[in-house]
């Protein structure tokens, strides 16, 4: 299977996560850092997912599967530790849903691939599930390699290509945009010393002389 990598804006989308246990969980943790509209369909659900539950950012439907469950959902997750009702959410599940089984048994639309976060730096992972320990073990190597000093980082890029865009046209913005990319700036980051960034920024920008 050659997936499409994808990264998708859902957004006030509606989410719904068939099955209370260890892989809901899971999906719901990576679901938190977006605005989803999340509904666990499940007669019980983990400590944790209830934890997640109480707090408002997930919602719960005490009961058994129903085909109504997935009405106006975006994406659908099967992961039950049963295989009739993960059938029975695939059979539900319309031509326009995309839908992920976590038992990889018949349709699968979508993989979530392993995801370091760092504000709007999103590094992603997959082994298109033939290995699952090589994917934990690179994201391991990743979350060290872009420490959480890159939230600042990107943070300042994002700020830094606007105030040039809004000064700057032709080859002048073009050199300054490619001057972002100084490894000083990101060790000024990593040393906690943004300070010197925003300097060097208003230096080149002209704010300062």
């Amino acid at each position: 299977m050659n997936y499409f990598p994808l990264l998708m804006n859902i957004d006030y989308k509606k989410v719904v996560i068939v099955g209370g246990g260890h892989v809901a969980r899971q999906k719901v943790e990576a679901l938190l850092p977006t605005k989803a509209l999340v509904t666990v369909i499940s007669p019980t659900v983990t400590e944790k997912l209830q934890h997640y539950i109480n707090e408002g950012f997930v919602t719960w439907k005490e009961k058994t599967f129903v085909p109504a469950d997935l009405d106006d959902a975006l994406l659908v997750f099967a992961v039950t530790n049963d295989e009739e009702v993960n059938n029975a959410v695939e059979e539900a599940t319309q031509h326009w849903q995309l839908l992920s089984r976590a038992d990889a048994k018949g349709r699968v639309d979508f993989i979530n691939p392993a995801v370091v976060r760092r504000g709007d730096f999103v590094l992603t992972v997959s082994t298109s599930g033939a290995s699952p320990g090589l994917t934990r073990q690179v994201k391991t190597e990743l979350e060290e390699q872009f420490g959480v000093h890159y939230v600042q980082y990107v943070s300042f890029l994002r700020e830094a290509r606007q105030r040039i865009l809004q000064v700057f046209t032709g080859d002048a913005k073009k050199q300054l945009l490619a001057e972002l990319l100084n490894p000083q700036l990101l060790q000024w980051m990593e040393q906690g010393e943004k300070q010197k960034c925003e300097a060097w920024l208003r230096q080149r920008i002209g704010e300062i002389r």
